[in-house]
């Protein structure tokens, strides 16, 4: 083994032919072959690394393996013949790998260039063979990306991470990853090409601020060579088999072999695996979720597009609001997929419309606002909404009501916010006031009356509101400059919290949109005839999300078991016909009366439930469950 630059057009690589039925001309081969271009080589070989074991630990690092698929894929190991056949020649490694990394209880001792005074030893180890033959470089010449040569022997570099891999028995460890810088107007075509060659296996699974992988510095890598980024290019992260010196060094053997990093053997090809990658589902998007920090997420084109099937339908207009010239494209898509990378989210809803009664909300907004908290819960992420402080009593017999008919399974915590300035709004958003530490990475808000250019609250006739709002605005605003913290506003006039982003075609589209429309902005804007059904809407383009095997993997790094197995949880918490109906009948319950009419009863901005709301539903989440 000596080090290489890469898997397309490395400067050497030792070929050796690991067939038992060639264990002669195995033998025979140089201990340094040179091969300038690895496209070159002899047909059915492809790369690979080494880790030897003690056999005692075989089961926990082939099930290590197993659980963290995307940094360790295994092709086999010398016992598990039936596993790769082609491979049981490397139970001779002891003669035929001229350099491995010597591990003694977690410490690398040396590297060695035979291992022939350990005979004895390596009678009770395994040797496991690691599949290295997704090639980032050739990726970037199939997408026609300039490829940055590197000076030197070396390889480009490779960095431990936070995240941690699945831990299994005396295996815990970070992963590790590789990175290429990759120009912004590139990244669709990238994945297309790493998609083309390797399927799911190859896809980043980062792309975008390498802080949200716990790395300092990009410049100092921990392993191979920096690859500068330019003021054009997005970071972009894939799991590196380097995370098996990693867990090498997790399990402290008392003695333990492993490739050294840049280094590899050939072993046959293992074409099973490469090609069941390939089906066309899979093919990837990129999105921008947010700018600051820069992340970027990925999800199949086909899941996309059932989202944009959810953002059409809720864009009917049965109010006849003109509400068509707010939409902006997939919005929806984007605030789902920066919720479904959100841990902790704050949900807001309350519009006081009817100021001579008691109580003066709305039917819109907090079904909204409940179905989508129901569906984050599921989840696993934190939940949380804040209301107005005179509606609090008001939204907590909503949820205490909601959780004994079965709309929601836990509580969510309730708070209010009464801010008189933007160190009052950090210092509720953050721990202990720190910009570095938010509580919330995600703000949502339903049908939440929104602020206007000249400081005042509007309904849709252009009534002042004010005196029954509360200031939450200014969470959003401070939001906006609070690195980590994205924001989604859900609103069907124009005139609620998150609209500012809309606020040009509101003024000149919505009917006396010049006073009302909202001037602050949230990151993403969903539209939809009844604000409701955006929330459901979200709350079924997170079950699209996170039932899409592209994007799932991308959430957990590649590492550990898929989340999929919560499927079954995820469909009971979806919207309902059933659900939604008790949510309504809930706020008929306490006078919440509908937003068009007035009246107190089983309608929404005027609209009947059965006839219109209950339809939506099961459009929205027939939609969405079909063929998933």
């Amino acid at each position: 083994m000596v080090p290489c630059r890469s898997f397309r057009d490395g400067i050497m690589t030792i070929s050796f032919l690991l067939r038992s039925c060639l264990r002669s001309a195995v033998r025979s081969l140089p201990k340094a072959a040179l091969i300038r271009n690895t496209s070159s080589m002899t047909e059915g070989l492809q790369p690979a690394s080494v880790v030897v074991l003690p056999r005692s630990l075989a089961p926990a690092f082939e099930s290590f393996c197993q659980g963290n698929r995307g940094p360790l894929p295994l092709l086999g190991q010398s016992e598990a013949v039936k596993t790769l056949p082609q491979l049981s020649a490397v139970s001779d490694i002891r003669t035929i790998c001229p350099q491995l990394q010597k591990y003694k209880f977690g410490t690398c001792t040396g590297i060695l260039t035979s291992l022939e005074e350990h005979s004895e030893q390596l009678k009770e180890m395994v040797t496991f063979i690691i599949d290295c033959s997704f090639s980032i470089e050739e990726a970037l010449e199939q997408a026609g990306i300039p490829r940055r040569d590197l000076t030197g022997p070396s390889h480009a570099g490779a960095y431990k991470t936070t995240v941690p891999c699945a831990t299994i028995a005396g295996f815990c460890c970070p992963l590790v990853v590789t990175m290429r810088p990759i120009p912004k107007d590139k990244l669709e075509r990238l994945l297309q090409a790493t998609h083309a060659i390797r399927g799911q296996q190859g896809q980043p699974i980062h792309i975008g601020d390498p802080g949200l992988l716990g790395i300092e510095a990009l410049s100092k890598p921990d392993y191979g060579s920096y690859v500068e980024c330019r003021p054009e290019d997005v970071p972009v992260f894939w799991p590196s088999p380097l995370t098996s010196l990693e867990a090498v060094i997790s399990c402290k053997a008392p003695l333990a072999f492993a490739s050294p990093p840049g280094c590899m053997v050939m072993v046959p090809k293992d074409t099973a695996s490469s090609a069941s990658c390939l089906t066309p589902e899979m093919v990837p998007e990129v999105h921008a979720i947010s700018k600051d920090p820069l992340h970027y997420s990925i999800v199949s084109a086909p899941a996309a597009q059932k989202v944009r099937e959810l953002e059409s339908t809720i864009a009917v207009d049965p109010g006849n609001r003109g509400i068509g010239h707010l939409l902006l494209k997939d919005e929806l898509l984007q605030a789902a997929l920066s919720l479904s990378h959100a841990r902790s989210v704050l949900v807001t809803t309350g519009f006081p419309t009817h100021f001579n009664h008691e109580p003066p909300e709305e039917t819109d907004g907090p079904p909204g606002a409940i179905a989508l908290a129901a569906f984050l819960q599921a989840l696993g992420k934190e939940t949380a909404m804040v209301v107005d402080q005179r509606a609090l009593n008001l939204h907590m017999r909503i949820v205490e009501d909601a959780i004994r008919q079965g709309v929601l399974k836990t509580p969510i915590p309730i708070l209010t916010y009464q801010g008189r300035s933007m160190e009052d709004a950090r210092a509720f958003l953050c721990k202990d006031g720190d910009p570095k530490s938010p509580r919330f990475d995600h703000l949502v808000a339903i049908e939440r009356a929104g602020r206007a250019a000249d400081g005042n609250y509007y309904n849709a006739r252009k009534m002042n509101i004010k005196h029954l709002v509360d200031p939450i605005d200014d969470i959003f605003l401070a939001a906006q400059k609070i690195p980590g913290i994205s924001s989604t506003g859900v609103g069907d006039g124009g005139n609620e919290l998150g609209m500012g982003k809309v606020k040009a075609a509101v003024k000149k589209h919505i009917r006396n949109g010049d006073v009302i429309a909202c001037d602050v902005e949230a990151d993403f804007a969903v539209i939809a005839g009844v604000s409701n059904w955006g929330g459901y809407a979200l709350a079924c383009a997170l079950y699209i999300l996170n039932s899409c095997q592209v994007h799932e993997r991308y959430l957990r790094r590649a590492t550990g078991p898929s989340r999929r197995a919560g499927e079954q949880s995820w469909i009971q918490a979806l919207p309902s016909v059933a659900k939604e109906e008790k949510m309504l009948g809930i706020l008929v319950e306490n006078q919440v009366r509908s937003g068009v009419s007035g009246i107190v009863g089983m309608e929404v901005d005027g609209l009947p439930f059965h006839d219109v709301h209950a339809e939506m539903i099961r459009k929205l989440v027939g939609a969405t469950t079909v063929h998933m």
